[in-house]
């Protein structure tokens, strides 16, 4: 098992490297992250798709520190691949063997088709319960669709249509005349059954529309992975950033202030098309597809000549986590504590009193999971590093509600939420009567496993929580028990088994 993996993404507008560190089977976490803009198809399109010296040059000195970089930091191994410009250049051959006699570096030139699954792969499997979805990828050459069905990949599908093409062919050249024509023609490529409610947003230009809108509306996470939006909403928000004089104002980095617009008009277009509703942004998408379809390398094998994809589709197993399994592996949690064992028990006897929706006991028993985090830390505040590192830890796989509602739940530790602690997130809180029981059933199971790792049984009667154990003594720190902020009307008694 190689623990690190460096990938490496060419694009037309960029060229980027991620480094994935492993640390089990399935779990991992990204420690580093790595963009150079090279702009390898500037001037191409305009000349007959030939990938250009200068723009070769930068691409051959950006992948040069990239190795060193991999190298540097002990990765065993580094994967490239190589988007649309390269696969349009008639002198991609030429490009791929000077990079691997000058830099020591094989790119595989994948096709659309390829392109658009691993970014479907990507986001099916680290985005959080995506069911049902259409993934637009938009880059500096073109633009990937991914069809999402029933949890499974269906189909996928390559445009023409990218912001360094269309900036190239239409804006430097002032030929908007012609400009919807060609949209148009490429949209006809779409078949119907891509049409969908959810639509994942992939790639730089519909992140950074995605962060505008976050910083637009105050949104109180900084996390971009997952952020939803409604496309009938923020549609105009989208239109005014493309005829925007000023892009400061919206919020835009500078790095894409030359090809924002072209790919607002991208992005309108087909959402219109696909009758999108729902917008979920991925931070997600090439360079963990290729990462993963490595990972599942004994279910999948990517090649340039698939056609079927669906029967390619691989999954993580089934309730299992990256993000999750990745902080218990780095901190070394305890898989014999008793914690998550004793809070499912908790919730399920308290039900009749508590009569939470069932959907929150997963949320309850990932929290239970990383219960100890913090105390791999430091002692002192153990509740709060835990805390920390749920809400910067649980990066894929997780809405921000699931995020949130973990790391509230873990820092609380059975004292009381301060409601004006958490008044700029309540709306992405479920209610104080659900945060109250939640609170205390995790403090109270952590507790428990503290004191013991013998199997305790629950039973409430008439309000009353009885706690029975099979031994004839054991000691609960009940002085520490009575601490935990308690919801109305219930009472906690110990007793033995007869």
């Amino acid at each position: 098992m190689a623990k690190k993996t460096a990938v490496i993404d060419l694009g037309s507008n960029s060229v980027r490297m991620v480094i994935f560190e492993r640390t089990s089977r399935y779990g991992f976490f990204i420690c580093s992250e790595h963009k150079k803009k090279i702009r390898l198809g500037e001037n191409a399109y305009n000349n007959n798709k030939i990938l250009q010296e200068e723009a070769m040059l930068k691409a051959e000195k950006a992948l040069a520190y990239f190795k060193e970089k991999a190298l540097k930091e002990k990765c065993r191994k580094i994967i490239a691949v190589g988007t649309s410009a390269l696969r349009d250049a008639p002198n991609a051959k030429d490009f791929i063997a000077r990079i691997a006699k000058n830099v020591g570096l094989n790119i595989k030139c994948i096709n659309g088709k390829t392109e658009s699954f691993l970014g479907g792969l990507a986001a099916l499997n680290l985005l959080s319960n995506i069911k049902n979805a259409t993934t637009i990828d938009i880059g500096g050459g073109s633009t990937e669709l991914c069809l999402i069905k029933e949890g499974a990949i269906i189909d996928c599908i390559s445009l023409d249509l990218g912001t360094v093409r269309l900036k190239e062919i239409f804006y430097d050249t002032k030929r908007f005349n012609a400009l919807d024509q060609f949209i148009q023609e490429a949209l006809a490529q779409v078949p119907k059954r891509f049409q969908n409610d959810n639509i994942i947003a992939i790639g730089g230009s519909l992140r950074a529309l995605s962060n505008s809108i976050m910083k637009k509306n105050s949104y109180p996470l900084k996390m971009i992975h997952n952020f939803s939006y409604s496309f009938e909403k923020e549609k105009n928000h989208i239109e005014k950033i493309q005829n925007a004089k000023n892009l400061v104002d919206f919020n835009i980095k500078k790095d894409r202030f030359d090809t924002i617009k072209e790919g607002c008009v991208i992005f309108l277009a087909l959402a219109k098309n696909l009758k999108a509703k729902n917008i979920i942004t991925s931070a997600v998408g090439v360079r963990e597809g290729v990462f993963l379809s490595n990972l599942f390398q004994k279910y999948t094998k990517i090649k340039n000549d698939t056609t079927d994809f669906s029967k390619f589709t691989a999954k993580f197993p089934s309730n299992f986590n990256p993000s999750l399994k990745s902080l218990q592996d780095r901190f070394n949690i305890d898989y014999n504590d008793k914690s998550t064992y004793f809070a499912n028990k908790l919730f399920d006897t308290l039900l009749p009193l508590h009569k939470i929706d069932i959907s929150f006991k997963k949320d309850l028993l990932n929290a239970a999971k990383l219960a100890h985090v913090g105390e791999r830390i430091n002692f002192y505040f153990a509740n709060e590093h835990s805390a920390y590192m749920a809400l910067n830890g649980l990066h894929f796989g997780f809405s921000h509600k699931e995020i949130l509602l973990i790391s509230i739940l873990l820092k609380a530790n059975g004292k009381k939420i301060n409601p004006f602690a958490i008044e700029h997130i309540k709306e992405l809180l479920p209610n104080n009567h659900v945060l109250t029981w939640l609170n205390f059933i995790l403090a109270l199971a952590k507790k428990l496993a503290k004191d013991t790792d013998i199997n305790l049984d629950f039973t409430l009667k008439n309000h009353t929580l009885y706690i029975y154990s099979d031994k004839k003594q054991i000691y609960f720190s009940k002085e520490e028990i009575k601490k935990i902020l308690k919801p109305k009307l219930i009472i906690l008694a110990f007793n033995q088994k007869n």
